[in-house]
């Protein structure tokens, strides 16, 4: 005789068969939220704290590379000062970048990447420079050795990249006072770079505007081969901030 009240072990075969079709759609739904608070998360990171850009030419040779990702650090200027010998990201002033320069279409793969940080899709909008001198600093080029001097003090300067047989720290003599709220930034790849010493023609006389940095570039995250940290070499420095004091 039999108890029709207990469960057959057909019912108990679609009861384990419904529990775990429930198992998987939790699983599945907690993986989206995680997914997409991660993406979130990411987003805001991206926009407020730190975000990537490729390197699209050769003016800091050797210190970058072309391809090189670095990752910049969008705190500084926002909320930390800026110093001499940053290697700084920033929109261009006003005539630095070619005007007919085509813009490619960034497509859905790059475009989910560069929330995360690992596609950098408007790189070819933005400038990579070294400062060189800050607000009310004087700067000049060339001294007898070729070299920049910043307040009076020459630089000596282990990161610049010079064509054989040149000494001279830059493509053009100058001599310059850089306003209040400006920038006077240089490539390393100092015969080989559109920097402020060669935009002096322009509306803007060479300068950056601090407004227009959009972060300090921290590290070289890509190629793995090429991974370290940038420096701002301040003993490079020092000399023309005792000077400014």
């Amino acid at each position: 005789m039999t108890d029709e009240s207990l469960p057959t072990r057909s019912d108990r075969s679609a009861a384990a068969k419904k529990n775990k079709q429930r198992s998987l759609k939790l699983f599945l739904r907690d993986l989206v939220i995680i997914f997409l608070v991660a993406i979130l998360v990411s987003f805001l990171i991206k926009t407020f704290v730190v975000r990537s850009f490729y390197i699209p030419s050769g003016s800091m040779e050797n210190t970058l590379q072309i391809n090189d990702l670095i990752i910049v650090n969008e705190l500084e200027p926002k909320l930390m000062p800026i110093h001499h010998g940053d290697v700084v990201v920033f929109t261009d002033p006003g005539g630095w970048l070619p005007a007919n320069m085509e813009k490619s279409d960034t497509n859905p793969i790059e475009w989910a990447l560069s929330l995360v940080g690992l596609a950098a899709p408007d790189s070819d909008d933005h400038l990579v420079k070294r400062v060189i001198g800050l607000p009310g600093d004087k700067v000049s080029c060339c001294n007898a050795l070729g070299q920049l001097s910043v307040n009076g003090s020459p630089l000596n300067e282990p990161y610049v990249k010079l064509p054989p047989g040149d000494s001279e720290a830059a493509a053009v003599h100058f001599s310059v006072t850089v306003p209040k709220g400006k920038l006077w930034v240089m490539g390393d790849n100092r015969h080989n770079s559109q920097d402020s010493s060669l935009n002096q023609n322009l509306p803007g006389k060479g300068f950056v505007p601090e407004k227009d940095v959009v972060g300090r570039a921290i590290v070289i995250s890509w190629p793995i081969s090429h991974w370290t940290w940038l420096s701002n070499y301040p003993d490079v420095f020092r000399g023309a901030e005792e000077e400014s004091k």
